[in-house]
C-alpha cells in the first residue's frame, strides 16, 4: 500500500484543556469537514470526564486543520462515557449525539442531544429513555438507517458477570427508541457480548459483529430488519476486548475496523482496517494504521468521499484522525502472520456455530 495515499492528522497536541481522552466518534459531511466528538477530563471515570468536540478538515502534510475542542455536553456531576454521534440526512446539519452518564457502567443512563446546524450549536440534553439504567440507544458505534426509514443502534449492559448486547429500534432516530429481546449467544461466549457494530447487506437482512472477553470477534444476523437475531456465535477475527467498528461502501466492500489481536486485555496496538468482498465471509485485506507500541483504540469509522474517514484514541493524550482513499483500500494486502493470529481454521469473519445458549432473562 502507498502510505502516501493516507491523510492522517491529531486533533489537538498536548496543550489541551484535559489531561485524557478516549472514545471517539465522527461524521463526515459532504462538504469534507469532519465532525468528531469523544470523552474526555482527568481520566476515564472521573467526574469532571464531559463530552467534547472540534470540527475541521484533513489536509496533505500539514494543511489539516481543526478548530479548539471544547466541551458540549455536561449533565450533573457524573462522568460522562462513549459519545455517538450520526447524521439524520446527507446534509450533516442535522446531528444526534448519545452519551452515557453515571459513575458506573451498571448505573448508566442514556442522554441525547441535538444540532441543527452541524454541531456549532447543541439543544440541551434529555434522557433518551426515562427511567432508564444501564444504557439504551447507541452504546458505541453509530445506529444506521435502514431501507424501511427506521433507525437501529447496538446496544449492550455490562453486569459484572454477565454482558448482553440488544439493539433499539426508532421511527426517525429521534424518539420512540423500542428495545429488541437480547441477542442468543453461542456458549463460547463466556461472560458475554458487548458493543455490536451494524451494517445491511440487502433491504431486511442486518449483520453485526460484537466485541468479547475470549479473544474473538463474534457475529450475529437478522433476516427481519433487526427485529430477531441469530445465535451470535465466534469468527476468526481476533479480539482484545477493545471496541471495534464496520462501514459498508457504495461498491459492497467492508471495512473494518479494531485491534486485530486474539488475547482478552491484549495489547490495543496494532490498529488496523480489514476488508471484506463477501459481507464478512474472508477478510483479506489489511492496512495498518498505527503498529508502533501504545494504545491505539476505541475507532470509529464511516463513508468520506470515495474511501472512507477513521478517528481513534491515541494514548489517551489525543485523537487521531485519517482519510483512506479507495484506492489505498483497493491495495490492501493480506498481513504476514503474527504471533497473536488466530492461526486456520475457518475462513476469518465466518462465524462457526456452536450450542447456543438462549438470551439471558
Amino acid at each position: 500500500m502507498n502510505e502516501s495515499a493516507l491523510r492522517r492528522t491529531h486533533l489537538f497536541g498536548d496543550l489541551r484543556p484535559f489531561a485524557q481522552c478516549h472514545a471517539p466518534t465522527l461524521v463526515a459531511r459532504p462538504d469534507g469537514r469532519i465532525r468528531v466528538a469523544f470523552f474526555a477530563g482527568t481520566f476515564e471515570s472521573h467526574a469532571d470526564v464531559g463530552i467534547w468536540s472540534t470540527t475541521g478538515s484533513i489536509g496533505a502534510d500539514d494543511a489539516s486543520r481543526f478548530e479548539p475542542p471544547r466541551r458540549i455536553a455536561r449533565v450533573g456531576d457524573a462522568p460522562h462515557w462513549n459519545p455517538v454521534l450520526f447524521a439524520l440526512d446527507d446534509t450533516g446539519d442535522r446531528l444526534v449525539l448519545h452519551f452515557k452518564v453515571g459513575a458506573s457502567i451498571r448505573r448508566w443512563q442514556t442522554f441525547q442531544q441535538s444540532s441543527e446546524d452541524g454541531g456549532a450549536s447543541w439543544s440541551e440534553a434529555r434522557p433518551l429513555v426515562p427511567g432508564d439504567r444501564g444504557g439504551r440507544g447507541a452504546v458505541r458505534t453509530k445506529p444506521m438507517r435502514l431501507a424501511s426509514g427506521d433507525w437501529l443502534a447496538g446496544a449492550s449492559l455490562e453486569a459484572p458477570r454477565r454482558w448482553t448486547s440488544f439493539f433499539d429500534r426508532s421511527p426517525d432516530g429521534i424518539g420512540g427508541w423500542q428495545a429488541t429481546p437480547a441477542v442468543p449467544m453461542d456458549a463460547r461466549a463466556g461472560k458475554g457480548l458487548i458493543q455490536p457494530a451494524l451494517w445491511a447487506s440487502r433491504p431486511g437482512r442486518v449483520h453485526a459483529l460484537f466485541r468479547s472477553a475470549v479473544g474473538r470477534i463474534f457475529r450475529s444476523d437478522s433476516e427481519d430488519d433487526g427485529r430477531s437475531w441469530s445465535c451470535a456465535a465466534p469468527t476468526d477475527l481476533p479480539n482484545n476486548n477493545s471496541g471495534l467498528d464496520v462501514v459498508r461502501l457504495g461498491d459492497g466492500r467492508l471495512v473494518l475496523a479494531c485491534n486485530p489481536v486474539g488475547r482478552n486485555r491484549g495489547a490495543r496496538t496494532p490498529l488496523s482496517l480489514l476488508v471484506s468482498r463477501d459481507e464478512g465471509a474472508t477478510w483479506p485485506g489489511r492496512i495498518d494504521l498505527e503498529t508502533g507500541p501504545g494504545e491505539f483504540s476505541y475507532p470509529a469509522i464511516v463513508p468520506f468521499r470515495d474511501g472512507v474517514a477513521v478517528a481513534w484514541t491515541w494514548n489517551r493524550r489525543r485523537i487521531a484522525v485519517a482519510q483512506v482513499p479507495a484506492e489505498a483500500l483497493s491495495c490492501a494486502e493480506p498481513p504476514a502472520p503474527r504471533d497473536d493470529d488466530p492461526g486456520p481454521g475457518d475462513p476469518p469473519g465466518r462465524s462457526t456455530p456452536g450450542e447456543c445458549e438462549g438470551a439471558p432473562a
